[in-house]
């Protein structure tokens, strides 16, 4: 109670802004939910006997003692985590072929039965340790599937995945997320498995009701619809999952990708997406991959359209990240620093709103303090002055989403220091919105609401100059 009570509180005593009180739109995202959204940026790591088959998926027919990553240092991945700003680590704890990266008592394919460490090793210990010593969250996928379990393929096995969530959660929880594939294929029957993913939720919810769970439909976090770290515009928090089901009965991938408008459950969107061209380290892939600028404008498309950033870092078969990831992951946080550290904001401009709001409540960082463009939002507006002409090309905009997701569309005027105005039309705002366009001198931006689906609210307003070459066409 001590944790959940200031922030019911908080949420009370927002509800009445300006003398006016404002009701929480449903549906609303839970405590979970908001403590996930502020993580914005995390690392996944691909990391099994693909590693060293230099496969991406495997037939969980190769032999355990394939695993044998001699200088394996999770600390190294959690000290690079750490230097480039990810809030956290999710791990392939069991991939489709059925290999587990712990010791597990429902399973002959494991780290128990590899070369490593002699069967003594455990790889999420490790990096659970790693993760406690750096500050950072933990998360597991654990694959449904399983290409090399005998019981796969029938109704026993359901009960050996809850089994197997039961013992990761117990010996390496807490854990901020977990990750189910919806990928089902067949097993070493030659069956396929139908998953009991009602009795999966349950198992979580009893034994770790604060863990976000992932899929392509939730419960609490949806996959975006692609593979390539860019969430929709645009991008609702929301979701209707009646009549759907994980994998192939999903929602199309442009319904995942935008949200539904008038969605009935909260399901924010994660953006996953590997560093390299594959999800497992493959040698020839050195070479490819991204750069730290490729990464910032990902950065821009995820994190900047309200989702969050799940950036996979495959480790190699010694079990490092390589010199290519880790310099591309420490230039992505140096730009991050650089292009966000100063706000146009802190000197030279006055920031006003037209129904003589508290704007002060638009520059606190507090995303629990906002102001309200009333019911007459299409004539309300925020207004930011500058003293003297001033070049910008990036505006960040977010909303109180404890009180629901709002605003369905608003413009940008910018006014130049010639007297022309430019108006730029963008849709949804979400948690966080990043605008970028072409470098302008502004001497006033105006930015309204269009459209809301009720008395919309801002709670923050930055604006910025960031590299022009770092811009792409939003």
């Amino acid at each position: 109670m001590q944790k959940i009570f200031p922030f019911v509180l908080f949420l009370i005593i927002s509800t009445f802004i300006q003398g006016q009180k404002i009701e929480p739109l449903k549906p609303l995202p839970t405590k979970s939910q908001l403590d996930w959204a502020e993580l914005e940026f995390y690392l996944f790591v691909h990391f099994g006997p693909n590693t060293f088959t230099n496969l991406e998926w495997g037939h969980g027919t190769e032999k355990a003692e394939i695993f044998n990553p001699e200088k394996l240092d999770c600390r190294q991945w959690c000290r690079i985590a750490k230097e480039c700003g990810a809030k956290g680590v999710i791990i392939t704890a069991k991939h489709h072929d059925g290999f587990c990266l712990f010791p597990s008592k429902f399973s002959n394919h494991t780290v128990a039965q590899s070369k490593w460490k002699d069967g003594k090793g455990d790889v999420l210990r490790d990096l659970r340790n790693a993760c406690n010593e750096y500050e950072l969250k933990m998360g597991l996928y654990l694959s449904p599937w399983d290409g090399n379990h005998p019981k796969y393929g029938t109704n026993e096995y359901n009960k050996v995945f809850v089994d197997m969530m039961n013992e990761v959660i117990e010996n390496y929880g807490p854990l901020f997320e977990f990750w189910w594939d919806g990928a089902n294929g067949e097993g070493p029957s030659g069956k396929k498995q139908v998953y009991d993913f009602a009795l999966f939720e349950r198992t979580i919810r009893e034994v770790s009701p604060s863990t976000i769970v992932f899929s392509d439909i939730g419960p609490d976090v949806r996959w975006v619809g692609n593979e390539s770290g860019i969430a929709g515009d645009p991008n609702w928090n929301l979701l209707d999952t009646a009549g759907f089901e994980r994998g192939a009965l999903a929602p199309s991938t442009d319904t995942l990708n935008h949200g539904n408008k008038y969605g009935k459950n909260w399901i924010q969107g994660e953006c996953d997406v590997s560093i390299r061209p594959g999800w497992f380290y493959h040698k020839e892939e050195n070479e490819k991959v991204k750069t730290s600028e490729q990464l910032f404008r990902l950065y821009l498309k995820s994190v900047g359209r309200g989702a969050n950033l799940l950036l996979n870092v495959p480790p190699d078969d010694n079990g490092l990240f390589t010199m290519y990831d880790s310099t591309s992951l420490i230039g992505l946080k140096k730009l991050v620093d650089e292009n966000f550290k100063t706000s146009l904001l802190d000197y030279n401009s006055t920031v006003s709103v037209s129904n003589k709001a508290d704007v002060a409540m638009l520059t606190d960082k507090n995303l629990l303090t906002y102001v309200s463009l009333d019911k007459r939002f299409t004539q309300d507006y925020i207004q930011v002055k500058f003293k003297k002409p001033t070049s910008i090309n990036c505006i960040v905009l977010q909303e109180p989403i404890q009180m629901g997701q709002r605003v369905s569309s608003f413009s940008i005027e910018i006014e130049n220091a010639d007297g022309s105005i430019l108006e730029i039309k963008k849709h949804t705002i979400g948690r966080k919105r990043i605008i970028t366009f072409p470098a302008k001198t502004a001497s006033v931006i105006k930015i309204k609401v269009t459209d809301a689906k009720a008395t919309p609210l801002v709670s923050t307003v930055d604006v910025f100059k960031i590299d022009d070459s770092l811009i792409e066409q939003d």
